[in-house]
């Protein structure tokens, strides 16, 4: 009779658990989902259908494959190419809108009112939850955020200051000089050559960045980045599959190619980083370098705080940042590099203007922080790139309660999407000629062009704007000055445009373009 009771009771509670895993499956998948979408249409959001598990995710990917298939007409109205699936919702269904990644609504902002609150509040509205294998991409300052992103943010910060960048400027000369002596080593007879400039600025960005953040140990670091470009080619193929509940345990061959790379970027950084700490440790002067200015901060840090190291990163941490450093450093600056030569290529009255502005500020001698820094054409053009082929085309944030945006009220777990690129576009904002490329808009600075709105955001902006912007813009101010002192170039007839969102906007197949010795 005992045996049968007990029996009996386990297999009541084993029954009561199913239908509890039951319960909450069916919450995750289907009640919660539909619950979320609804509260959104009654605040008058626009957006598809929840879709069971998946989503939109299906259709993003197809439509995504359907405009990488084949290169564009040579225009700068590039959205259907590079974000097809967001300019499909926000045509289909208004500036404000929602769509589906998974059982998770994303909610599209556009207003510059909403980005701009949304963006000051920065211990409101978060950084999305990286899964898994993203994290095995990057993390670091940009992904994190409250105690710990502040902490990172102050030790960091110093490293980024004018007077640092002053004394790297050297480092970026040398390599960007190592770039256009082997152009000129490339001209035939006639003093030109077709280039596709597109792995060369990769390469000089890369070169830049392993000078900047590793000084005399910067060729050590050269092959991190090799293996930080394949892991940003796997993440984003496996960005449409980590959806499905399970997938990142999968002993797939991607999946178990990014766990080694990641191994390998670990053990390598924690090698260099060990060495710098020990000679910090034992009294030797920090080099001038990213990773030096680093350690001299957060030791400072330490101190600060009775040597209690809780008050600074760790040695994980540190590693986690150079990554950022070399991933964001590097992909930025080149991006930007790469549009604004095919740009000038296309418009060749601002090339010469830009031109003959480095000739009269520099002539034909090394470019100078002060110079630079004084080049109005050249940052105009800049800043016209920046908006029309911003690196990062979409910037994200999570609703970790419900919290109140403006008119919306948004309930916990929402996602929030700003499409950079959108944006940048629209018209409202920038005009009827926002698809053109003028730079003249920006001719008394971003605060006129914009008119005083949050909508000029290719670095995003407010507390969490990028760290190392400063850094990029003079770094492509110099690459451009020296490009345009010994160059003039224009499109090849073999160049296809192509421009393709993989983490940040490259072109597809390259940016072939002739150069002409001057």
């Amino acid at each position: 009779m005992e045996a049968s009771r007990a029996k009996f009771a386990i297999c009541g509670l084993l029954a009561i658990l199913v239908l509890v895993w039951a319960w909450k499956v069916v919450n995750w998948l289907w009640l919660r989902p539909k619950n979320l979408e609804r509260l959104l249409r009654q605040q008058g959001l626009k957006g598809t259908q929840y879709k069971l598990l998946t989503g939109d995710s299906t259709q993003m990917f197809n439509m995504r494959v359907q405009a990488k298939s084949k290169p564009m007409n040579l225009s700068d109205d590039i959205i259907p190419r590079a974000s097809p699936f967001l300019n499909h919702i926000v045509n289909k269904y208004g500036k404000n809108s929602f769509l589906w990644i998974g059982t998770i609504p994303r909610i599209v902002i556009t207003d510059p009112v909403l980005i701009k609150d949304l963006m000051n509040k920065v211990y409101d509205f978060t950084k999305p939850n990286l899964n898994p294998l993203m994290k095995l991409l990057l993390t670091g300052l940009a992904h994190y955020d409250g105690e710990k992103w502040a902490k990172h943010r102050k030790i960091i910060n110093p490293a980024f200051n004018a007077e640092k960048l002053k004394i790297m400027l050297p480092a970026f000369y040398e390599s960007f000089n190592d770039m256009v002596y082997k152009w000129e080593k490339m001209l035939s007879s006639d003093g030109s050559c077709e280039v596709d400039v597109w792995p060369f600025l990769q390469n000089v960005t890369c070169d830049v960045i392993s000078r900047t953040a590793f000084g005399s140990s910067y060729e050590e670091g050269r092959r991190i980045f090799e293996i930080l470009k394949e892991q940003a080619e796997l993440a984003t193929k496996l960005f449409f599959k980590v959806h499905i509940p399970g997938y990142r345990f999968l002993p797939t061959g991607e999946i178990r190619r990014m766990n080694k790379n990641d191994r390998d970027i670990q053990a390598s950084l924690k090698v260099i980083i060990n060495k710098r700490e020990k000679a910090v440790e034992e009294g030797e002067a920090p080099e001038g370098d990213l990773l030096g200015l680093l350690l001299e901060s957060n030791h400072k840090e330490i101190e600060e705080h009775g040597n209690n190291r809780d008050n600074g990163m760790t040695i994980q941490d540190v590693t986690e940042e150079c990554k950022l450093f070399y991933f964001a450093g590097q992909e930025t600056t080149s991006v930007l590099l790469v549009w604004t030569m095919v740009l000038l290529s296309r418009y060749p009255d601002w090339q010469k203007r830009a031109r003959d502005e480095v000739l009269q500020v520099f002539g034909d001698q090394k470019p100078g922080f002060d110079g630079l820094n004084h080049l109005k054409i050249v940052t105009m053009i800049l800043y016209e790139v920046l908006r029309l082929y911003p690196p990062v085309m979409l910037l994200a944030r999570s609703v970790p309660r419900d919290m109140k945006l403006g008119h919306l009220t948004l309930p916990a777990g929402v996602r929030l999407y700003i499409p950079t690129g959108l944006v940048h576009r629209d018209g409202e904002l920038w005009g009827d000629d926002a698809k053109e490329f003028k730079p003249e808009r920006f001719s008394e600075g971003i605060l006129k062009a914009t008119k005083g709105q949050v909508s000029f955001i290719p670095f995003g902006w407010g507390p969490r704007i990028c760290i190392g912007q400063n850094f990029s813009m003079l770094e492509a101010k110099l690459a451009i000055s020296m490009i345009l002192q010994r160059f003039w170039f224009e499109l090849s007839p073999t160049y296809a445009h192509a421009p393709m969102d993989v983490v940040t906007l490259k072109p597809q197949y390259g940016a072939q373009i002739i150069l002409h010795k001057l």
